[in-house]
């Protein structure tokens, strides 16, 4: 009996990679193939790729170096693969094979042909727009492979279904109470800085009934908290013929977890109903996570984009009037072409207005195939990078200050890890995961996964200290 082959699976890149990770994870599985931590002695290693700006190539790049330095066999997968496909296989003869989207079904058979020197041809990449129809509801994942969107193991060999559960296609490969659940992929808006939805596709929503299942489960493998990804969770539904999709189901889902948290929303549409859920509805986070990018209305314009700093302020208020002590983030671009002084001091006034719990700063830069890298105006590199020091200056300041006002406050936290006898780190219902924050309390008895009451005695930046007030199970958002 053949020895089982081994692969190691590398995510770099956002939440919605981690779920296309798991999806391969499980495929990779029913396919026989053995998954294990860490590269060394694994037969092949395969890196799920980040495409999305140039720090996130170069960590792609890198990671793909050190795997081929392990004497593993390297397969690129994920963004970057699917982005660029034979130009990085010329690129990086260190990898063996660079597959797109359209191989996930077969992941197994195609580590299978690298193990054995099979040569794979990379794909060519295309507009992956291209490849549903331009009307929402006449598409369906159907037409092609959407990564993170195998809710059933209907295409796997009879009979075999992933070992880690029911016929979910999806392995954890990580534990902890929290678990991100792809809500949808791809992105029809035409934001000039923005290259992911030609290599990601058009929009096309998950079904309710998929969403629910996977939801029920992760609530099985000990998920207690579900955050809700994609490119933009506001378009939820639309495909679907149901602008309130997503409101409907998020009560539903409080059915099956404890604690469900929506990501990407886009201002431009999140309508009253929506906002009215999300600030309302037990179990669901009132946690808004707002794709602003800018405040200048003309650079906003410039993007394709909706708003300025009047509208974008009377948004956060109507939040806060349902659900003042709300967790609000954004990220935001500085040094966009032609951004003039006004504009950017457009962009610092609506910031020191606005009290955000966290806030992302990105310098400008030029990214291939995008309508921005043509326009006119382009700022030095030295002048974006003044800015950015300025604003990413300005953002730590104002998120320390607005981390101090929850000071004396009780909220809620849900526990993650032990950090050192008898202290826990954890989360406030106003921290995502891994990019706003922690909150960190001191008792006995707890474990991940408890939901605690804390009374909060200090800051440090974003981060929060508290003393438990309550016993280790309290009533969810």
């Amino acid at each position: 009996m053949p020895e089982p082959r081994t692969v190691s699976l590398v995510t770099l890149g956002c939440a919605r990679n981690e779920t296309d990770s798991e999806e391969l994870a499980a495929r990779l599985e029913a396919s026989g193939w053995t998954l294990q931590e860490g590269s060394e002695s694994a037969d092949v290693v395969l890196v799920n790729t980040c495409g999305f700006i140039d720090a996130a190539k170069k960590d792609s790049i890198d990671t793909l170096l050190a795997a081929h330095d392990t004497g593993a066999k390297v397969v690129a997968a994920g963004c970057m693969a699917e982005r660029y496909g034979a130009e990085l296989a010329d690129a990086l003869p260190e990898a063996h094979a660079v597959i797109g989207f359209d191989d996930y079904t077969a992941i197994g058979a195609r580590l299978d042909d690298v193990v054995e020197g099979r040569a794979l041809a990379p794909h060519k990449p295309r507009d992956r727009r291209t490849l549903l129809p331009i009307t929402p509801v006449e598409r369906s994942a159907k037409h092609v492979h959407v990564p993170g969107h195998g809710a059933t193991a209907e295409d796997l060999p009879v009979g075999v279904a992933p070992a880690s559960g029911p016929r979910v296609l999806r392995k954890r490969l990580g534990g902890g109470p929290v678990a991100p659940l792809k809500l949808a992929s791809g992105c029809d808006r035409r934001c000039t800085f923005c290259a992911i939805p030609a290599f990601r596709g058009s929009y096309v929503s998950r079904r309710p009934e998929e969403i629910l299942a996977e939801a029920e489960w992760l609530a099985a493998h000990d998920v207690r908290e579900v955050v809700l990804v994609s490119e933009n969770s506001t378009s939820y539904g639309k495909d679907l013929g149901d602008l309130r999709a997503l409101e409907k189901l998020l009560p539903q889902l409080t059915q099956v977890v404890d604690i469900v948290r929506v990501s990407y929303l886009q201002p431009a549409e999140l309508r009253p109903g929506l906002l009215e859920v999300i600030a309302g509805t037990p179990g669901v986070v009132p946690y808004f996570d707002l794709s602003f990018q800018h405040a200048s209305a003309t650079v906003l314009r410039r993007m394709r984009r909706f708003g300025d700093p009047a509208r974008f302020l009377d948004l956060l208020a109507q939040i806060r009037a349902l659900a003042p002590e709300a967790g609000v983030r954004s990220n935001f671009i500085v040094g966009f072409p032609g951004e003039t002084e006004a504009e950017l001091a457009d962009l610092t006034g609506f910031l020191e207005a606005a009290r955000l719990d966290a806030i992302g700063v990105f310098g400008y830069s030029d990214e291939d195939g995008t309508e921005a890298a043509t326009l006119d105006g382009k700022l030095d590199p030295d002048e974006v990078a003044a800015r950015l020091a300025e604003v990413s200056a300005l953002a730590e300041e104002l998120t320390d200050q607005r981390a101090e006002e929850r000071i004396g406050t009780e909220i809620a936290v849900l526990v993650e890890r032990e950090v050192e006898p008898g202290v826990w780190e954890g989360r406030g219902f106003h921290q995502a995961p891994e990019v706003d924050g922690s909150t960190t309390v001191e008792g006995d008895g707890f474990a991940a996964g408890d939901l605690v009451t804390a009374v909060i005695t200090g800051s440090e930046g974003v981060d929060l200290y508290g003393e438990v007030s309550s016993g280790t199970e309290v009533p969810g958002p």
